[in-house]
């Protein structure tokens, strides 16, 4: 996944590069922008917060997560998350 800190909107959807993006408010500054992630994250996929933990990147944008819960489901949604506006390079 790929964060954008400080953002003027939240939301789940579109790419950069191979990532899904998820942009938040929450500034970059002691995992804040790392918590509200993985909230959203949470809330996109349609699991429970605790479903959904950090793997790699807690001081990246680039953010590797582990989301637990029926892997049919969640590729469908990951797939429309991704279709969701253009894709940057």
């Amino acid at each position: 996944m790929h964060v954008h800190p400080n953002s003027k909107t939240t939301g789940v959807g579109g790419t950069h590069g191979a990532s899904l993006v998820i942009r938040v408010r929450s500034r970059a500054i002691d995992g804040a922008a790392t918590a509200e992630m993985l909230k959203l994250a949470a809330q996109a996929f349609d699991v429970a917060p605790s479903a959904v933990s950090l793997v790699r990147g807690s001081r990246s944008r680039e953010k590797l997560v582990d989301i637990e819960g029926p892997s049919a489901n969640l590729y469908d949604r990951l797939n429309e998350l991704l279709a969701q506006t253009k894709v940057r390079p």
